[in-house]
């Protein structure tokens, strides 16, 4: 019996370092990403409730913007949803929606339900241009300057602490 103490001692020592250290870490909604400081990835996808229209990166040129990875499947989107409608409000920078593998009648009513905080919403049925970017899931947000770079990445809900923290610097310190 005292022959399992030792591990089971040493196994709650190294879980509680582990918890500690993810509950006090000051990063946990940054990934690292391959395009930090680097283009966006090109992309023309069609515009959610608008036949025959388009969404592309090249329509942003010259000017700032906010691109956030959303889903009516993702429980997290519905909890950042409010803070997206307070930034839109602002008018601070263009916010861009990707809907990601979602269904245009679903992802239509979701915004008429909820509200719709996006100046402009792509449709990503396949997740292809998410896979550009990266996305390991949805809710992400990430930050495009004017010159088409991406500077920043948020992983996880958008909060109002994350956006005075990360982007309203960002949006500040760029042209637009």
């Amino acid at each position: 019996m005292t022959r399992f103490v030792l591990p089971i001692v040493v196994f709650v020592a190294l879980a509680g370092v582990l918890f500690l250290g993810v509950r006090n870490s000051t990063n946990k909604g940054t990934m690292p990403s391959a395009l930090l400081g680097k283009p966006a990835p090109n992309f023309e996808l069609p515009a959610l409730g608008k036949p025959g229209e388009t969404v592309t990166l090249a329509q942003f040129a010259g000017k700032p913007f906010v691109l956030n990875v959303w889903a009516t499947w993702c429980v997290a989107c519905r909890e950042e949803h409010q803070t997206l409608l307070d930034i839109a409000s602002t008018k601070a920078v263009t916010l861009v929606g990707l809907d990601y593998k979602d269904k245009d009648p679903e992802a239509l009513e979701w915004l008429q339900q909820f509200g719709n905080p996006y100046d402009h919403v792509a449709v990503d049925a396949e997740g292809r241009t998410a896979i550009d970017f990266g996305v390991y899931g949805a809710p992400e947000t990430y930050f495009i300057d004017a010159s088409g770079r991406v500077l920043y990445r948020h992983v996880g809900e958008m909060t109002p602490e994350v956006w005075r923290r990360e982007f309203i610097p960002r949006i500040k310190g760029t042209k637009r």
